[in-house]
This record gives C-alpha cells, sequence and structure tokens, in this order.
C-alpha cells in the first residue's frame, strides 16, 4: 500500500513540474485577425552594439504603425539569460517572438519551449539549428563574407597575409561570414591568424594587438562585424603599421569611419529593414497567411570610393 502511495504521489509531482513549465491559460496565444490585439515578445542578443540598438528600432517603428505592443528584452550576450528571458516572454502570453539569438544551438531550446505552446517564432539576423522558426530574415552572410574577401583581394592583393577577427563561436553569423570569406581566402589569400573578439570593440582592439605582435607582417584584416573592426583600427594606430581592416554591418560608427579613411570598407547590411521585415512576417503568421521561411535582406559593400 505504502509503494503505491509513493508511486501515486510521484507522479503527481512529475505532473505538476511538467504543467509548471507552461504558461497560464489567459496567457496562451491564439491566432488573431485584429492586429490590436496582436503582443510581440522581441529577444535581442545584445543592446550593448549600435547594429542590433537599429534592429530593435525598426521592430518598435513598424509595430507602432501596425497597433502591435512589442516587449523587449536584452540578453546581454548570455545565453542563459536569453533563454530565460524568452520563457518570462512565454509567460507574459506574448502572441509572437522574435529572437536575434546569442547562440544560434543553445537557442534552440527556447524555440522549442515557444513551439510547444504554439507561439510561432521568428529569428532575425542569426538561426536558431533545431525548432520550428516559421521565417529567418537575415542578410545572405556567406555571400557578405565573400564580399569582404574580394575586396581584400582587389587591394592588397593575391597570397597577401591577411588576419580574420570572428564573432561569438556558435552564432550562425559567426559560421557563415567565415565561410564566405574562406571560400575566397582559402584560395588567393593567406590566412595567417585568425580569433574571436565575440563581435565587441574591446576585445578587437585587445585580440587585435596580439594578432599584431604575433604576425607583424599581416596586410588587412577582415572583421566580423563593425564593432570590432572599429577595436581593430585602434590597435593598428597605436602599432604604426599600415593594415587596411573590413568590417560587416555598416552600423554609424563604421559608415563615419570609411569617409573619413580609417576604415577600409564595410559589408552594409539594414538593421532597421530585417526588424521591420520580421514584425511584418509575425504578423502574416498570426493572420494565418503564408511566410517564406527565408526573407533576404539586400547588402552593400560601402568604401570610401
Amino acid at each position: 500500500m505504502k509503494k503505491i502511495l509513493v508511486l501515486v504521489l510521484s507522479l503527481s509531482l512529475l505532473l505538476l513540474g511538467a504543467c509548471s513549465m507552461e504558461p497560464p491559460e489567459w496567457a496562451k496565444p491564439s491566432k488573431k485577425a485584429d492586429v490590436k490585439d496582436m503582443k510581440i515578445g522581441l529577444s535581442v542578443s545584445t543592446l550593448n552594439n549600435p547594429f542590433f540598438v537599429s534592429l530593435k528600432d525598426g521592430v518598435i517603428k513598424e509595430a507602432k504603425k501596425k497597433g502591435i505592443k512589442v516587449i523587449t528584452v536584452d540578453a546581454q550576450n548570455d545565453t542563459a539569460k536569453q533563454i530565460n528571458d524568452v520563457e518570462d516572454l512565454l509567460q507574459q502570453g506574448v502572441d509572437a517572438l522574435l529572437i536575434n539569438p546569442t547562440d544560434s544551438a543553445a537557442i534552440s531550446t527556447a524555440v522549442q519551449s515557444a513551439n510547444n505552446v504554439g507561439v510561432p517564432v521568428v529569428t532575425l539576423d542569426r538561426s536558431a539549428e533545431k525548432g520550428k522558426v516559421a521565417a529567418l530574415v537575415a542578410s545572405d552572410n556567406v555571400k557578405g563574407g565573400q564580399m569582404a574577401a574580394d575586396y581584400i583581394v582587389k587591394m592588397v592583393g593575391e597570397k597577401a597575409k591577411v588576419a580574420e577577427l570572428e564573432g561569438v563561436p556558435g552564432a550562425s553569423a559567426t559560421r557563415e561570414r567565415g565561410k564566405g570569406f574562406h571560400n575566397v581566402a582559402d584560395k588567393k589569400l593567406d590566412v595567417t591568424a585568425k580569433q574571436s573578439a565575440d563581435f565587441d570593440r574591446t576585445k578587437g582592439l585587445n585580440v587585435m594587438e596580439n594578432i599584431i605582435q604575433g604576425k607583424p607582417d599581416i596586410k588587412a584584416v577582415f572583421a566580423h562585424n563593425d564593432e570590432m573592426a572599429l577595436g581593430a583600427i585602434q590597435a593598428i594606430n597605436s602599432s604604426g603599421k599600415d593594415v587596411i581592416v573590413v568590417g560587416f554591418d555598416g552600423n554609424d560608427d563604421a559608415i563615419k569611419a570609411v569617409k573619413e579613411g580609417k576604415l577600409a570598407a564595410t559589408v552594409a547590411q539594414q538593421p532597421e529593414l530585417i526588424g521591420q521585415l520580421a514584425v511584418k512576417a509575425a504578423k502574416d503568421v498570426l493572420q494565418g497567411k503564408k511566410v517564406e521561411k527565408k526573407i533576404p535582406v539586400p547588402l552593400k559593400l560601402v568604401t570610401k570610393e
């Protein structure tokens, strides 16, 4: 009899634990035809980067135009925090989730949690490895990496020694931009150094200082984003070396640096447009309309010429 009682209590606790993971009944989503009732959760990898601030602004402006409420959370480049943030948004009863992943593999857990309660997910700039995603709104990062490599070859010539500053390990943008770059660089350049600087300006500066000391004969640097590129420029200027730097994103500081001749070029995205298109995709999904699995946003190489 005691064994049966223990078994019943164990099953009850298991069921209660499973139920606690779901949002309350009032918070569960339903298909909505009226945008005025829609509430979207936006999880951004970090708001300590102008690119993602612009992305967030694009989301908020488009949502405001359509009368949709947005709840924004900042993961601060912390994968565990981002997963918790998404769980909190689900508990608040959002109808759709816009996620800019810090880590494409780690965010899969949060995407699957949303799938389990029927909340559609749209990812921005970076993908999720697992779970059902209604749409990915992003630039062609592979093509952008190739554009950067082609420009470097044009500026410093074939077989020149170059370095690469990589983004956050595990982020799809890091893998894709690196892949595009190496599609060209492995054939036409000599990549003598590559190291992660986590898409961060200060880390870009520190990593670049170390690379210059170890590889003083490099002629160019490809940074996976503008923040790292701008940090690299500071290190290069302090060293007195003549090394060109190409970034990626096209944020305001980078465009200014290109115009001033400090940054050789940047592969410019349109972060506000990414945000706007993500809101449109989420709205369409909630209204039962068909959306493309991948929504491309055009790239442009910005140089001083």
